[in-house]
């Protein structure tokens, strides 16, 4: 018995048809609410600098709870305004505050991370999107407590004994929401929510990147919980990298 062969070949669809396909499926994708992956290339990037007087730092003393004053036996100084010999300014956030189409963005399957340790939070400013997991560790050996004070989210004040774990969303955009731990008055941090995912805060030196931006025209702002907010307009062009900084004024007087 002979076996018999079938060909089968490949319909070649012009490029016109194979183009309007693409296009009604990005459509049909983004009326479902689902966004598709487009390459992203652009980015900016660059520092953020503190010029003039520096705010005084505060000393905290940590003698009311042993476990923390075991942890600093001299106490610590306040971490309200973190720079560098050179001016870098760290803990400001910086993101897109206007220029990006309308729609919504997932947010990151990853969570944010906050730990409580040496009676400090770390890292003193974080920032999320709205729904992203935000978690919250205590390393400490004794009790803390963590209590946002939003105006646009739900307040919420949890107790977190040594070695617990909490978790907690924020549904809508905020920058930035004030945190406190009722046990240790000194405690204090920020948390900044965005609708979008192009944020970023400065680190050493005050180096920051914002990655992957389509490309636009933007408006870019830094805050700063004690020095305030700055704004910048920049244009960038697709796979393009462009350099951005911010000065802030430091006081004028300690």
């Amino acid at each position: 018995m002979k076996s018999r062969i079938v060909r089968i070949e490949a319909v070649r669809l012009p490029a016109c048809v194979v183009a309007t396909c693409l296009v009604l499926t990005a459509a049909m994708l983004i009326a479902a609410g689902v966004h598709a992956d487009v390459p992203r290339s652009s980015s900016i990037t660059g520092r953020v600098k503190i010029e003039g007087a520096r705010p005084k730092s505060l000393h905290i003393s940590m003698a009311a709870d042993p476990a923390c004053a075991k942890a600093h036996p001299s106490g610590v100084n306040n971490d309200d305004v973190v720079a560098g010999s050179e001016g870098g300014l760290e803990n400001v956030v910086v993101f897109v505050s206007q220029g990006l189409p309308a729609g919504g963005f997932n947010a990151p399957a990853e969570p944010a991370h906050i730990e409580q340790k040496g009676c400090m939070y770390e890292p003193h400013v974080v920032a999320v999107q709205e729904n992203q997991k935000l978690r919250v560790v205590n390393e400490d050996a004794t009790l803390h407590n963590i209590h946002p004070l939003p105006s646009n989210n739900r307040e919420w004040n949890k107790a977190e004994p040594p070695g617990s774990t909490i978790e907690e969303t924020f549904p809508r955009e905020e920058v930035a929401i004030p945190v406190k731990c009722n046990v240790h008055p000194w405690m204090r941090s920020y948390i900044a929510v965005f609708r979008h995912p192009f944020f970023a805060v400065s680190g050493k030196n005050g180096a920051f990147e914002l990655k992957n931006l389509p490309p636009g025209n933007y408006t870019i702002e830094a805050w700063h919980e004690k020095l305030g907010k700055s704004q910048q307009t920049i244009t960038v062009g697709a796979g393009e990298t462009k350099s951005l900084d911010f000065v802030f004024k430091g006081s004028t007087s300690n």
